[in-house]
């Protein structure tokens, strides 16, 4: 933890300031210019010349585990998500500890590197992988190696079966006692209705005991009959623990009838669960066995939003057997999810951010009063080389600087020249 000073910064309600951080911790916000610059060395002072600031971001939903796996030696070329599922596995097997570490490192200083210093990765538990517990192993490892840095909440995701498998129930209850943060799910991967149930049944009743969060895959099919949401929403709500559940994913609401959608929509807003929805992976991945239209693989955020749930919005894969693309840049995200989610109104912009802040927030299990920049909470914080959230996100805009609890975590600058007009620099603003 240290100190920092950052001026002439803009705040999402275009308040320009100056942000003091004494210990970790943010101790005034001041009218910009009026911040005690001098009293910072030289290395703990940043002028952020009206750029925008805003709290540190988090990632809701990825897998750091699987990370650039795909093509190591396997391809998924059918491009489904059952596909992947068989690759990754493939693609997973005889990992060390050490090759688990590697790569979990490099995608960890990519988040960082764009001012995500929260991340949720959930760690796949496979009954082919003999290697289950060096893996988790290795994820706790890192978990502490980064601590302070970039925290990480580990989520134990089960194999099919796991319900009715001693084995297999006792594999994920062994990660829980290891260490695993959050209990997960995939219910729809089970062969039939009556053990995904069993699924549901399960997982929620290991994290009522354990006293931790729950976040599923689930319904993430274009399979109008896969219906595990509504379990897991109405024994949420049965339990009172809707408040640390998250549904991830949910693509088959987007294949429901408008009939039934509105039902579970419903309960999901009764229950307090939250909803993340994985733009880039689903949008490849969903509509795979469809001719003409294909649909998008995105839940009905706007359906959702307006019944008062809450909505995050997740990187998922990077360079895995789902998505080979991907470098964990969230902008880069929510750039392409305002296109094809015609969220991409100017208007827009100001729910997007939401999303991309205090939502993700909320899902990571983040108290939304000490999250976000006032006197008191953590001095971290990100400034981009934007002044607005619409052009942050218009122009994918590089992070000028990541702190973290007052200790500089990173430093991205981007210098465009063109050599026509006596060698201008270029300026993405909109501002003419």
């Amino acid at each position: 933890m240290g100190d920092y000073i950052v001026k002439n910064c803009t705040l999402l309600n275009n308040d320009n300031v100056d942000i003091e951080i004494r210990d970790g911790h943010i101790d005034s916000l001041v009218r910009a210019g009026d911040g005690d610059w001098e009293s910072y060395g030289e290395n703990r002072r940043f002028d952020a010349a009206g750029r925008l600031v805003s709290p540190p971001l988090t990632e809701p939903h990825t897998h750091i585990f699987n990370a650039l796996s795909e093509g190591r030696p396997n391809k998924n070329q059918e491009g489904t998500l059952e596909q992947a599922w068989r690759t990754g596995a493939l693609n997973r097997q005889g990992k060390t500890k050490e090759a688990v570490k590697t790569r979990a490192r490099r995608v960890i200083s990519w988040f960082a590197t764009y001012g995500v210093t929260r991340v949720r990765t959930h760690l796949s538990i496979s009954e082919t992988e003999a290697n289950l517990y060096t893996s988790a192993e290795a994820m706790l490892e890192i978990r502490e190696e980064f601590d302070g840095l970039v925290e990480l909440q580990l989520v134990g995701l089960p194999a099919k079966g796991f319900a009715r498998d001693d084995e297999l129930y006792d594999q994920l209850e062994t990660m829980i006692e290891m260490g695993i943060d959050v209990v997960g799910g995939w219910p729809h991967r089970e062969d039939t209705r009556e053990k995904g149930v069993d699924h549901v049944y399960a997982g929620l009743e290991l994290a009522e005991r354990y006293g931790l969060p729950v976040d599923f895959h689930i319904d993430e099919t274009d399979d109008p009959n896969s219906r595990y949401t509504e379990v897991l929403a109405s024994k949420s709500k049965e339990l009172g623990i809707g408040d640390r559940v998250t549904a991830s994913h949910t693509t088959a609401m987007h294949s429901y009838p408008n009939a039934y959608a509105d039902k579970l929509i419903r309960l999901l807003a009764e229950s307090g669960i939250s909803v993340v929805t994985n733009p880039l992976s689903n949008c490849v991945l969903q509509g795979r066995y469809d001719d003409y239209p294909r649909r998008r693989g995105h839940t009905r955020i706007d359906e959702l939003e307006a019944a008062g749930v809450t909505v995050a919005v997740g990187q998922d894969d990077i360079s895995d057997s789902a998505n080979p693309y991907g470098d964990g840049d969230p902008l880069k995200m929510l750039f392409h999810f305002a296109h094809f989610a015609h969220k991409n109104r100017l208007d827009d912009a100001k729910d997007l951010w939401r999303m991309l802040t205090y939502s993700n927030a909320e899902v990571y299990g983040l108290d939304p009063n000490e999250y976000g920049l006032s006197e008191g909470n953590e001095g971290s914080l990100v400034v981009y080389d934007a002044e607005t959230p619409f052009d942050a996100i218009r122009t994918i805009a590089p992070r000028t600087l990541v702190l973290s609890y007052g200790e500089p975590l990173a430093k991205t600058d981007r210098t465009s020249t063109v050599f026509y007009n006596e060698d201008d620099s270029v300026d993405f603003s909109r501002e003419i």
